[in-house]
């Protein structure tokens, strides 16, 4: 089985796919990470944007994933580009992945990079492209995905759950190593609120740690 998991930025990956990674790698499935974004001068400095980019190697080694690919697309301006240069990028890594399972940021998202790259994911996985996955999930992105507009905006609502109850533990040391993102409670990028959200989408389904997904599209 293959898996691509689309991250708008630094750590979006860990924060909704984490212990899913860990549990399908674990389990001999190949995971792939793609980070579409970067942050360039005068918003971000080149020193953290490095930092980032080594941080998410470490990150994305104790979760088990294959490679990692960053596509350098500004942060927070992905909307200054051409709608069409974000869907080719993402076209052309789902022909060289071919992934059974796409993972991609929510519609809802409050965040505009997280909207336009759902977009421009489920555009590059059109069903009439021939490497299209077969499952697309969206997943929850703590400080984003909750801080929309209920009722105003797409509100998440998961109707998929994976038991990562033996991956909670892999997924908190992950985020760990984002040490630029990680952030004392009671923030909502701390290690005690991503617990939080784990026990709370475990026991919606009567296990211990989840994570919770929106099944977009199954061919079966």
């Amino acid at each position: 089985m293959k898996i691509l998991v689309v991250a708008p930025h630094h750590d979006d990956e860990v924060l909704g796919v984490g212990g899913t990674i860990a549990r399908f790698a674990n389990e001999g499935a190949e995971v792939y990470v793609v980070i579409v974004t970067r942050g360039y001068p005068p918003d971000f400095t080149e020193e953290s944007h490095q930092q980032d980019c080594r941080e998410a190697l470490k990150s994305h080694k104790i979760l088990g994933v294959k490679e990692t690919f960053f596509l350098d697309f500004p942060a927070s301006r992905i909307d200054t580009i051409p709608h069409r240069e974000v869907n080719v990028k993402l076209y052309e890594l789902i022909k060289k992945i071919q992934p059974d399972i796409l993972f991609i940021p929510f519609v809802g998202d409050i965040h505009m990079d997280h909207q336009r790259i759902f977009l421009s994911s489920l555009v590059a996985a059109r069903p009439n492209n021939p490497y299209a996955p077969k499952t697309i999930y969206a997943y929850e992105t703590l400080s984003e995905t909750n801080w929309n507009a209920p009722y105003l905006a797409p509100n998440f609502v998961p109707n998929v759950f994976i038991d990562i109850s033996p991956y909670l533990e892999t997924k908190l040391q992950a985020m760990q190593m984002y040490t630029l993102q990680i952030k004392p409670f009671p923030d909502e990028r701390s290690e005690e609120t991503l617990r939080a959200l784990a026990t709370l989408r475990g026991s919606t389904v009567n296990r211990f740690a989840a994570e919770a997904f929106y099944l977009i599209r199954q061919v079966l």
